[in-house]
């Protein structure tokens, strides 16, 4: 069993030292109890859970901690991919929902498996999702003086599971001040990827996520005989001509983990049940 978790670049929040080690101890809680629950659940239901997680701490940049768009409103995005199935199902630019990743959980049991806009938010309510705004007060002050965070934030999780399979989930609050209806990657196979080979998530500007299609890419190679690391090279590589700003984390059926990011500030975190790594 394999798990790792991402938050995001940079700091959402603040920059200083409280606020790094506030984060450092938040990932360690979230990928050892997601781990922990691992144990008895399936990769699929290790990484909504774990995003959930993510998405309830305003520290990252999703759920109750996602940015405000440029009409002064918050719209989020997220999505789960069940590596054995191939089935994904996402929610994009939802709004006044707690945990996104759960509505597109729910989702899989659809034929229509990713909605947009209102449809998502009906969606959701339709299914018992109440009303919950997710705007903390930092961001309304952000919004307000006009300022943009300080980096590109989304949350994600890879779990591989006690049977070999894998799954992925990620969730966003946007990048801030976006035109509305902007959509990101992350609830796209740019953004978010599994097969029976190996499963990505990404965070960083969706636009250069979308145009290097770089979680179907890596996938894709992992599944053609490339190694997880060289797939990774081979694939940020792409990015490069147009200074893409990405940054990934992976599991392969073998268990491998591998994280790279192409303007070194992507936070995250990695357990295997005897090593931990996090990295701020």
């Amino acid at each position: 069993m394999k798990l790792i978790i991402h938050g995001g670049f940079f700091s959402e929040s603040a920059t200083n030292h409280e606020t790094k080690v506030a984060k450092q101890n938040a990932l360690e809680r979230i990928v050892k109890s997601s781990y922990e629950f691992l144990h008895s659940h399936s990769a699929l239901e290790t990484v909504v859970f774990a995003v959930s997680q993510l998405e309830d701490d305003e520290l990252f940049n999703a759920g109750i901690g996602s940015q405000i768009q440029s009409d002064g409103k918050i719209r989020m995005s997220a999505a789960v991919m069940d590596g054995e199935t191939q089935k994904m199902s996402g929610v994009i630019n939802i709004e006044e929902v707690k945990n996104p990743i759960q509505v597109a959980q729910v989702l899989m049991q659809e034929d229509d498996r990713v909605l947009g806009g209102s449809g998502a938010t009906n969606y959701a309510r339709n299914k018992g999702f109440g009303v919950f705004s997710t705007e903390i007060p930092q961001r309304r002050a952000e919004y307000e003086a006009k300022l943009k965070s300080l980096g590109t934030g989304t949350v994600g999780c890879v779990a591989l599971d006690s049977n070999g399979k894998i799954a992925v989930a990620t969730s966003t609050g946007g990048k801030g001040f976006e035109l509305v209806g902007r959509i990101s990657d992350s609830a796209t196979v740019a953004g978010n990827y599994a097969n029976a080979f190996c499963g990505v998530s990404l965070t960083g500007v969706g636009e250069d996520i979308v145009s290097n299609a770089t979680a179907s890419k890596i996938v894709t190679r992992v599944t053609d005989g490339f190694t997880l690391e060289n797939a990774f090279k081979k694939t940020f590589d792409e990015l490069k001509p147009y200074d893409g700003f990405a940054g990934a984390i992976a599991i392969d059926k073998n268990g491998n983990m591998f994280h790279q990011d192409s303007h070194p500030s992507m936070v995250f975190a990695s357990f295997d049940g005897d090593e931990f790594e996090v990295f701020i």
